[in-house]
Parts: structure tokens; C-alpha cells; sequence
């Protein structure tokens, strides 16, 4: 409980985000992504904290929805990749999880099943990201076989994700928007669900009966502008854990791939990669200490990083230190490490205490 690196998570910071995104589609239905432990924030936590507005949660797969189930979450979830095996689709139904049917295999299975009772289900288009999805020739046939089996429930969700929606200038997501309105006329529902953080802050058109946000609702704006009052979930701190003086000349950390051009002061902190910190973050990434922004020097090691602190004043053992959060955001760590802020929050491992506060 001693080592001073943990993740301080601000759930009304959280439900605050949902809010704003609501209101950008006020007519349509919320259902917060909280998949790959809510980014990283902890699921069970988050799900708690959104129980009393989210109408459902999306998670990636079984497993993350059993886990919430097994901690009083009582909404319905959804599958974003639907079932690996038939045994789930009986897990599916007795849980009240929301089914996606993304291929054949899947719809084999959903329709050779003999259940007790009719599954919610979603359809999924390839509408042009290439990654999960029945092509757009085949979707009148499989909504016909879906309205007619004794296993679906009535109100089928047709669905897509867009690929590039964070790019404004794209000419994909008019394309998908376009493709969906006119499956939308092809087999007649009004039901769909395409806006994800992107589509539902950039793309209104996109805006369906679900909206599925993710990255905004922990606090990042994905077309980078925080122009939306979003707040930051998370805040990775530390402290200073030694100092030490290097003369002009040295070098530090593994392999030397930094040399001092100065007699420098050089703080180190006690995150490393096996904390989520990326061991690609390059040197000059920020690092604020005792508020002050400082660079990154050496490699990142597994417990540890090393910063200049040639320029603060008072640096000492104890100095607070924070990594990504309110001054310092995820976006910019991932742009300082060949990544973006999905990942670095996502990495965040389990040895990380997470401190929660309401």
C-alpha cells in the first residue's frame, strides 16, 4: 500500500461525461462501452456509478459480462462480438445479454439453438471498416431469417461501427451513414444503432435509437478538441521516489540512450511499463512534477522512469508527481509514445491501485 503510483478515478467526473453525451442525442438511448475493464477505469466501479442512467452497458464478450453480473449490475449488456460458442447463447438468454450476430457461423448457431425463450439481438453490417459483419448483399436475408426464428425477439438492432468518424475530412463516414439509411429502407426498422464517441459528437446523422460512446464518457474528446466541458476520468499520479545529481557527459538508464549536455538534477519515479506507463514513451514526454511540466529522459523500465528536474525547484523524496490526468492529457502520452490515449488507459494493469472517489 506504500508505493505512491496509483490511479485516482473520479466517478462523477464519469457521470458527468455521460450526461454531456446525452444531450447531444437527447431522443436517443445510451449504452456506455465498458469493455476491457471500462479502460482501464475498472468496470464494476464504473457500472456502479452509471447503474442509476445507463439503460444498458456494451462490453466485448462473455467473460466482462458475467464479471458484472457477479457484482450486482442488473442492466441489460450486450455482446459487442457475440457468442464463440453455443453454450452462451443459453448464458445469453438466462443473463439478459444483448446478442451481436456479426456471421454465419453465429447465426448457425443462434438459429439451430433450441431455447426457451427469444433472444435480444443485434445485427451487424460491414458497412465499410472490414473487420466484423455481414456484408450489405447479405443482410435482407439474414434479417428475414432472424424475423423468422422462434429464438429472436422482435426488436432486432441493426448496427455498424464506423472506422474513421474522428476524421472530419474522411469520405468514409458519409459513405457508412449513406449505406445504413438505405438497409434502414431495405428491411424496414427503425431500430439501429451506428454513433459511437465520434459519430455522437461530429456526425448528428449517425444519431440512432442506440448510441454507443466509449472514449468520451472517460473524459477525451477522439477528434482532440475539448470544446465539450468533458472531464478526465482518470489521474495517474506518483511522487518522487530519489534524486540524484549526473555530471555533464552521463548517462542514465538502460543502455545510456540519454547523455546529460548539462550537470543535471534527475528524479526518479516509482511507474514503469509493468504500471501502464509505455515503454515506447520517447524522451521529452511530460512528466508534471510539483506542477511543473519536465521531461522524460532514458528508456522507460518496468518500475521505474526517470525525469530532468534540472529546471524545477524544490524537487525533493515525496514531491507529488503526476503522469496523465488533469494537466498532462492521455492523448498526449500516446502521441509521445507511436500510440493514442485508447491504449495507454486500456494497458493500465491490475498491480496499479485504483482509488475511487464520488
Amino acid at each position: 500500500m506504500a508505493r505512491p503510483s496509483k490511479a485516482m478515478i473520479n466517478l462523477a467526473a464519469l457521470r458527468h461525461n455521460f450526461a454531456i453525451a446525452q444531450s447531444l442525442a437527447p431522443e436517443s438511448n445510451l449504452i456506455p462501452v465498458i469493455k476491457a475493464n471500462a479502460y482501464g477505469h475498472g468496470a464494476e466501479q464504473c457500472a456502479a456509478a452509471l447503474a442509476g442512467v445507463a439503460p444498458a452497458f456494451a462490453v466485448a464478450c462473455i467473460e466482462e459480462a458475467i464479471q458484472l453480473r457477479e457484482t450486482g449490475i442488473n442492466q441489460p449488456i450486450l455482446l459487442l462480438e457475440g457468442a464463440f460458442e453455443v453454450i452462451e447463447l443459453q448464458i445469453a438468454l438466462e443473463n439478459n445479454f444483448y446478442l451481436m450476430i456479426e456471421n454465419q457461423r453465429q447465426l448457425e448457431m443462434l438459429l439451430e439453438a433450441k431455447l426457451s425463450r427469444r433472444l435480444n439481438v443485434w445485427l451487424k453490417v460491414d458497412s465499410g471498416m472490414h473487420r466484423l459483419g455481414f456484408a450489405p448483399e447479405q443482410v435482407s436475408a439474414v434479417w428475414q431469417a432472424l424475423s423468422e426464428s422462434p429464438n429472436v425477439a422482435s426488436d432486432v438492432v441493426l448496427t455498424s461501427h464506423f472506422s474513421s468518424a474522428e476524421d472530419l475530412q474522411s469520405p468514409a463516414t458519409p459513405k457508412q451513414i449513406a449505406l445504413m439509411k438505405t438497409l434502414v429502407d431495405e428491411v424496414g426498422t427503425a431500430i439501429t444503432s451506428l454513433a459511437n464517441s465520434a459519430g455522437l459528437i461530429a456526425w448528428p446523422e449517425s444519431h440512432g435509437t442506440w448510441n454507443r460512446p466509449g472514449y468520451m464518457i472517460y473524459g477525451r474528446n477522439p477528434l482532440c478538441e475539448n470544446d465539450l466541458d468533458l472531464r478526465p476520468v482518470m489521474r495517474f499520479v506518483s511522487k518522487v521516489s530519489s534524486i540524484r545529481s549526473v555530471q555533464k557527459g552521463d548517462s542514465v538508464g538502460y543502455n545510456g540512450v540519454w547523455t546529460a549536455k548539462r550537470t543535471s538534477t534527475i528524479a526518479t519515479i516509482p511507474v514503469g511499463y509493468g504500471d501502464g506507463y509505455p515503454r515506447t514513451a520517447k524522451a521529452g514526454t511530460p512528466v508534471l512534477v510539483n506542477g511543473v511540466r519536465a521531461p522524460l529522459v532514458g528508456t522507460v523500465s518496468m518500475d521505474m522512469i526517470l525525469v530532468d528536474v534540472t529546471d524545477i525547484d524544490n524537487v525533493q523524496i515525496g514531491s507529488n508527481v503526476e503522469l496523465w490526468g488533469e494537466n498532462i492529457t492521455v492523448d498526449e502520452i500516446g502521441d509521445c509514445s507511436s500510440s493514442n490515449g485508447y491504449e495507454v488507459l486500456t494497458r493500465m494493469p491490475a498491480r496499479v491501485l485504483r482509488e475511487y472517489r464520488d
